[in-house]
Parts: structure tokens; C-alpha cells; sequence
């Protein structure tokens, strides 16, 4: 039996990180509904709960998110206790107690402190206490995972944070425009200069050595300068295993939840 049957959860955004969030909060015991596009751009498809929009299904360490076609199905499969991925580009029109924006764009799209009782924004491009009532800190360091009730998160230093001593070279961006084709997977391991795959003719090369974290599903249609892969230098890792940054900022999120509760 779920402790917050009535405390519905939209998320927007199905990616790694809104994922931790879903995985923390459907293990305190509330239901979770994700809101995402027709064609997802994760990369970490293993620990993606969008993963589920392409394949009808997906298993993030016990977790399972389903696709589901209606809101009255992200209604029923929510209120067993699984995670509902309902392909949307806006807010469900159902009854939420609380709002997500798990996108990570960096700025605030359509966001409002009114889409629900209670708002939560990820990262940079919220005001908490203007148009959420919470901001969780996204930035990799000792801040990671803090909840903000006024004010703004850190802003974006368009750096990738640091994984295993690497920044930039772990992450791969596609040199073209067109279409995602790869002959490497997630969790093979890579050399530095090795081909992943390519885009529209153009090969897309490791930056470093590592094992491959994710990449952007196959067949994608991708601009100039995206992520679309991510190779982890550790090499020690399991792709299918939430991150620790995914998990910080989950339990932030649960923070919030129940510190709202509290009041």
C-alpha cells in the first residue's frame, strides 16, 4: 500500500536525473506519472524512465515505468505503484498535488508556481518562492542535493561537472546535423579517439577512455553541438545503476515533498 496514495507527482522530463527523483519518491510511497517527449534525447537510456516511451517498458533497479497512452491509464498505473510515461508536451490535466521539472534546460520554459500546491524546479532557471516554491541544487559539489526555498540555484557554467578527474572530454557532442548511427553500445568500453558511430557520414569519436554511459537512441534526428553520448572514465560503473548525482538530487526532491508535508 502506497503512505501518499492522494499526493500524485507529475514529473516533466523522463531523463537520468528526473529518473533518481521518481525512484526516490515511489520508494517513500507516492505515485509518480512522468510527462515526456515522443522522442526522448537521453542518454543514459539503462536508468532512464523515457527509455519506456520507445520500448513500452522499462526496469530501473526494481523500478518499473510503463508507457501508457491516456491519462486515465497514467492514473491507474501510477495509483499500483509502477512509474507512468505519458507522452506529453505540456502538464497532464489531472489532479497533482505536486509539479517536477525535471527537463534541465537550464532556463525555465512554462513552469509556474501555480501547475500545482506544490513546485519544484531542478537546477538553474528557477526563482524559489517566484515561480516555485522550491529550486534543488543540481551542480556536482557540496551544495549537490540542497534544497532552496528562496532564491536560485547556482547558474550554468556550461562545463560538464567532474567524473573521475574529466570534464569536457568525456562528453560527446554530434558534429553534424542528421541522423544518430552507432556501432559501439552503453557499457562497452572504449578507447580516447575511438568511433562510437556517426552522424549523417561524419564519424563521432571517444574523448577519453572509459566505458560508454550512455548514448542517444539509435535513428535519432540531432542538431550540431548536442549531447549524445557519455563516456565514463572510472570504468568502474554499472550504466544500469543510478548515479550518485541522480540519487542527491532525488533526495532533495523527497526533502522538499516532506518538508511541505510537515508544514
Amino acid at each position: 500500500m502506497m503512505l501518499f496514495p492522494d499526493r500524485l507527482v507529475i514529473l516533466r522530463g523522463g531523463g537520468d536525473l528526473g529518473t533518481g527523483v521518481a525512484w526516490r519518491l515511489t520508494r517513500a510511497g507516492f505515485p509518480v506519472v512522468v510527462a515526456e517527449l515522443a522522442e526522448p534525447l537521453s542518454i543514459r537510456r539503462k536508468v532512464a524512465l523515457s527509455t519506456a516511451v520507445d520500448e513500452g517498458e522499462i526496469d530501473v533497479e526494481g523500478m518499473v515505468g510503463v508507457r501508457v497512452d491516456s491519462e486515465s491509464q497514467a492514473i491507474e498505473v501510477a495509483g499500483r505503484g509502477d512509474v507512468a510515461v505519458l507522452v506529453s508536451d505540456g502538464l497532464p490535466a489531472v489532479d497533482r498535488w505536486m509539479v517536477v521539472d525535471a527537463r534541465l534546460a537550464k532556463v525555465n520554459i512554462d513552469t509556474t508556481i501555480d501547475d500545482a500546491p506544490l513546485v519544484v524546479g531542478l537546477g538553474p532557471g528557477f526563482e524559489a518562492g517566484a515561480d516555485c516554491h522550491a529550486v534543488v541544487e543540481t551542480m556536482r559539489g557540496h551544495h549537490l542535493g540542497r534544497v532552496i526555498w528562496k532564491g536560485l540555484a547556482a547558474p550554468n557554467t556550461g562545463e560538464p561537472g567532474d567524473v573521475g578527474g574529466v570534464r569536457a572530454e568525456r562528453v560527446v557532442r554530434a558534429p553534424a546535423a542528421g541522423i544518430v548511427t552507432w556501432v559501439r553500445a552503453i557499457g562497452d568500453r572504449v578507447e580516447s579517439g575511438e568511433i562510437l558511430g556517426e552522424v549523417a557520414g561524419t564519424h563521432v569519436h571517444a574523448g577519453v577512455a572509459g566505458v560508454v554511459r550512455g548514448m542517444i537512441a539509435d535513428g535519432r534526428t540531432v542538431t550540431r553541438g548536442l549531447k549524445i553520448a557519455d563516456v565514463d572514465p572510472r570504468g568502474g560503473t554499472d550504466p544500469a545503476e543510478i548515479s550518485d548525482k541522480a540519487r542527491s538530487i532525488g533526495g532533495g526532491v523527497l526533502e522538499a515533498a516532506l518538508v511541505w508535508l510537515n508544514r
